[in-house]
């Protein structure tokens, strides 16, 4: 079973490494781009299978001498060898997971405060902040769609932004003395989080009869109208019920393009939904209500600790977690999120 799957992976990746060099591959920007990707993707893999070949062979080596007279030292040898083979075989097969669809997109992120009123709009800003740093400290960039009001609505866009962001999207709770508390009391309050993988037009064909776009004059902090003209969009898919609003431009025709990137977004994700009932439960349960007994994750301030209640993992930096450097949170949800994909590939084969 490993030896086969070990076979297919030095097998693609001997071809990939070709293509990589192929002339014809080259000049072609479209193949180009997607043999690079298959090849990032695959390497480690290939580095796992080059690691298992030697174990292989120092285990057999040894089992030779062992054969030959009883050794303690060559029998740990043996011990030692057989033991990493094992852990390279778990490896292997975890590497070899099959990944989400959606993993190479870029994403739009909505953020908007729950549990928690004025507090959970602040938390909101705080979580914004937050995501937009690690972004940058990914290589991604960032592109704000409609920030504002408590709410925020961006776009993170990078090759694998889905992969790393889509274990945000959930209930965040903070527990912390609010800067409007006189007396000093702890409050918990939430924002709740959805990570949409952005779609293209080739992903999600939207027929211009199903929808109803009106225009109205944007306005500001407390109804005051920020333009004299009416450039504020909200466009309603008829058919799903979906309303997206934009307002952030001057420009009715900017505001109409973000507001159509983010309704194909959101019905790109109830398409997935409806494709992998597994996935669908995750995805429409990402956001909940922001009630405080729903959460993903729990920032302490009183403890400076962070805890992602889906892996129980409890990290104690939480200025350096606001700050960005959210990776260690990320590595072990992506291999808790491999191991789930491992087990129901196993029971379904």
């Amino acid at each position: 079973m490993i030896e086969s799957l070990v076979e297919q992976i030095e097998s693609r990746f001997a071809e990939l490494s070709r293509q990589m060099t192929d002339p014809d591959v080259i000049s072609d920007r479209h193949r180009y781009a997607e043999a690079g990707r298959e090849y990032a993707r695959l390497e480690p893999a290939a580095k796992l299978a080059e690691q298992w070949r030697r174990a292989t062979d120092d285990a057999a080596g040894a089992q030779e001498l062992l054969d030959e007279g009883e050794d303690s030292e060559v029998r740990e040898m043996l011990a030692t060898a057989r033991r990493r083979v094992e852990e390279l075989e778990e490896g292997l097969r975890l590497a070899m997971v099959e990944r989400d669809p959606a993993d190479d997109k870029n994403v739009i992120v909505e953020i908007q405060g729950g549990a928690g009123g004025e507090e959970g709009g602040l938390w909101a800003g705080d979580l914004y902040r937050m995501l937009a740093k690690y972004a940058e400290r990914r290589g991604f960039s960032t592109e704000p769609l409609d920030v504002g009001d408590g709410k925020y609505t961006f776009a993170i866009k990078g090759d694998g932004a889905y992969s790393v962001f889509k274990f945000e999207g959930g209930t965040h709770r903070v527990q912390r003395v609010p800067a409007t508390e006189s007396q000093g009391r702890i409050h918990t309050s939430t924002a709740t989080v959805a990570v949409l993988p952005e779609a293209e037009d080739v992903d999600v064909h939207v027929d211009p009869g199903d929808l109803q776009i009106d225009v109205y004059r944007s306005s500001g902090p407390g109804g005051q109208s920020v333009n004299t003209t009416d450039s504020a969009v909200r466009i309603t898919h008829k058919p799903s019920g979906i309303v997206v609003s934009m307002q952030d431009e001057k420009s009715q025709l900017q505001n109409r393009e973000k507001a159509m990137r983010v309704l194909r977004a959101r019905l790109y994700e109830q398409a997935m939904a409806d494709q992998q009932a597994e996935l669908a439960a995750d995805r429409r349960a990402q956001v909940g209500t922001g009630d405080r007994a729903e959460k993903i994750r729990t920032y302490n301030y009183g403890e400076r600790r962070v805890t992602d209640h889906r892996i129980k993992l409890t990290v104690h930096n939480l200025d350096a977690v606001l700050e960005g450097e959210l990776d260690d949170l990320t590595a072990g949800l992506t291999a808790d999120e491999k191991r789930r994909r491992l087990e129901a590939q196993a029971q379904s084969a």
